[in-house]
C-alpha cells in the first residue's frame, strides 16, 4: 500500500527532484537528470527492479512494468532504461526489457523486447523504424 501511495504522489507531482527522491526511497535506481513525465507510472509491486540511467526521459503517462500476469504464467523481470534513452508518452514497457543508451520509444508503443542502443522503435509491438522504412 505504501508503494501505491508514493507512486500516486509521483504521478501527480510536477517536481522532478521530488519524484526521483521518492522513487529512490522505493528502490528504483534513478540516475542524474532523469525526467519523469506527469502521470508516468513505475511498477507498483517491484519498483526495485527498475533502473533508469542518467538523463533518460520517461514521457507523460508512460508505464514501466516489472511483472505481468498471464493466463498460464507469471513473468517477473528487471527493466533498464539506458542513459539518454527516451520513452514517449503513453508507451508501455514490459518486464525483462532493456532499452539501450540513446534509444527512443515512440508514443503509445508497447515494448516487448530489448532495444539496442541508439535504435528508434514504434508500434504495438514496438519495432525498429528502419525496418518499416525498408519495406515501403
Amino acid at each position: 500500500m505504501l508503494n501505491y501511495v508514493v507512486i500516486v504522489l509521483c504521478r501527480i507531482s510536477p517536481s522532478l527532484k521530488l519524484k526521483s527522491w521518492l522513487l529512490r526511497r522505493l528502490g528504483v535506481s534513478v540516475g542524474k537528470g532523469v525526467s519523469w513525465g506527469l502521470e508516468s507510472t513505475p511498477d507498483v509491486f517491484w519498483p526495485e527492479l527498475i533502473t533508469v540511467e542518467d538523463h533518460a526521459i520517461i514521457g507523460y503517462d508512460a508505464t514501466i512494468l516489472c511483472h505481468e500476469f498471464l493466463q498460464d504464467e507469471y513473468r517477473l523481470g528487471e527493466v533498464v532504461v539506458g542513459e539518454r534513452a527516451m520513452i514517449g508518452a503513453g508507451a508501455v514497457v514490459l518486464p525483462g526489457v532493456e532499452i539501450g543508451a540513446g534509444a527512443q520509444v515512440a508514443a503509445n508503443s508497447l515494448v516487448t523486447e530489448d532495444i539496442p542502443p541508439g535504435e528508434t522503435v514504434a508500434g504495438v509491438p514496438a519495432e525498429p523504424l528502419s525496418s518499416r522504412d525498408e519495406s515501403d
